[in-house]
This record gives structure tokens, C-alpha cells and sequence, in this order.
């Protein structure tokens, strides 16, 4: 279904059904899931990557799980998806970067693992699309992470019609960050891990955080959520070591030969 593998800091998960191009199931939501919990119980990991097996990231959801749909009732599929919305809510909270690498195709649910990422590589000749509404059903789960991150006027039409479109289209509507040649998404993605790696891990952390939970704080709390954050990380045995050794012209300790 999936694979996992710790590679020092970085945790590796690779969804793993090529035979039927990664599509899809309770199965790999659920170990999904699971192997995101895990990331954040490890307080030692910095980054996190989803990949797909195979020439293609993901096809969406697996035929076999769709069939099975068919015949249920409302509670059923709702309770279906509240799975598959926990899968992306997980993502979505994880405390440490997570980079997306696409190739060949992402359709349906595979573009709602895109909108979660934080930084998202995309192979130029990849085709992606929201392909739920020729089916006469909606990306709903995916919707709400897709409209905080992307340009909500192109998403939008391409919900709407299924149309395909391309890796250049999805940057510039801000669903990817970095489209790459064929068989080049590695180097782009060590190039942006690296700089992970030269930051502080605390910071990092305390950013992504601070990320998810600005649009939900009110006005007159922001300032005080920021200002109380900067004096805090100021203030650590992590911001002492960054901004002394900027000033003493040497490598923070955290940075990795």
C-alpha cells in the first residue's frame, strides 16, 4: 500500500500500488493516516516527503472502493469521508515540512494531497485534473485545503468543467511550487530540503504552526500572537545559537555536514 522509511531527519512515504496507478483505498488513507501520526510523535524528524511508485503519482480513488460506494447510504458515505478529510486535516497539521513529487498524473484526491503539502514539485509533462464531476460527484473533502492555498478563480473553473491542465497551469495557480523536467524532481527536492536543514528546527516548526493558525485568529489577537512568538524564539537556546553564530561568522549547530 504504502511505503515508509526514516532517512536521518527525513521520513519517506511512498504510496505504493503501481499496478493501478496508486489509486485509492481505506486501506491507504488509513496507513496514511497512521504514518503521519507517527511523524508527529517523533520529535526528531524535519521533513516529510510523499512520492508515488511508478510512472504515475496518483490516479485518485482506487475503482474497486468506488463500486463499493455505490450501493451505501448517505451515513455510510459520510462516514467514508470524514476518513479521507482526517487523512488531509493530518497532512495538513503535520509539524514539519511536507514536500510533495508528482509525476505522469494526479487526479481527484491525489490534487487534495497537493493542496495539504507545503511545497509541492511537479514533473512539467504531468497531467492533472478534477475529474470528480464527470462522475456527477464533487472534490468536496479537497476543497477546503485547496481554496486556502490556490488561486481561487482558476481552481474554481477547473472544478467546475474537469478540465484537464497542466503542471505550468497548477503553478501559476499557486497548487505547485516548482515544476521540474523529467527525472529532475530529486534534485529540486534535495535543493529545497537542504535549506530546510540549514534552519532552525524549532523555527521551523513554529512557523508552520504560526501559518495554520493565523487565518483563525482575531484581529486584535494577532499582534499579540506574533510579537509573543518572536520574543519567544528570540529568547531560546535556539535563537541565542542562530543569531550568535551569525554574528561570529560560523555554522548554527544545527546545520548538517
Amino acid at each position: 500500500m504504502i511505503l515508509e522509511k526514516l532517512e536521518g531527519s527525513h521520513y519517506l512515504i511512498k504510496l505504493n500500488r503501481p499496478e493501478i496507478r496508486n489509486a485509492f483505498n481505506p486501506e491507504m488513507i488509513n496507513k496514511l493516516t497512521h504514518a503521519f501520526r507517527t511523524v508527529h510523535a517523533n520529535k526528531n524528524i524535519r521533513s516529510v516527503t510523499i512520492e508515488g511508485e511508478g510512472s504515475v503519482f496518483c490516479a485518485g480513488a482506487d475503482l474497486g472502493w468506488m463500486q463499493s460506494l455505490v450501493n451505501s447510504g448517505v451515513d455510510a458515505n459520510k462516514l467514508d469521508a470524514e476518513k479521507l478529510h482526517g487523512l488531509f486535516h493530518v497532512i495538513w497539521n503535520c509539524e514539519v515540512p511536507v514536500i510533495c513529487c508528482v509525476q505522469g498524473a494526479a487526479f481527484g484526491g491525489a490534487l487534495g494531497i497537493m493542496a495539504v503539502a507545503d511545497y509541492v514539485i511537479c514533473e512539467d509533462k504531468t497531467q492533472l485534473c478534477f475529474s470528480e464531476v464527470k462522475l456527477g460527484i464533487a472534490p468536496a473533502v479537497i476543497s477546503e485545503f485547496l481554496l486556502k492555498k490556490c488561486n481561487t478563480s482558476l481552481v474554481s473553473a477547473w472544478m467546475l468543467s474537469g478540465v484537464p491542465f497542466s503542471a505550468s497551469e497548477a503553478l501559476s495557480a499557486g497548487l505547485v511550487h516548482h515544476v521540474a523536467s523529467v527525472g529532475k524532481m530529486e534534485i529540486e527536492k534535495q535543493r529545497f530540503l537542504k535549506h530546510i536543514y540549514d534552519s532552525g528546527p524549532q523555527a521551523v516548526r513554529a512557523i508552520k504552526k504560526l501559518l495554520r493558525e493565523i487565518p483563525s485568529i482575531k484581529d486584535k489577537e494577532v499582534m499579540e500572537t506574533t510579537t509573543s512568538l518572536i520574543a519567544f524564539l528570540r529568547a531560546s537556546p535556539e535563537g541565542q545559537e542562530g543569531l550568535k553564530s551569525f554574528l561570529e561568522k560560523r555554522q548554527p549547530s544545527w546545520r548538517l555536514a
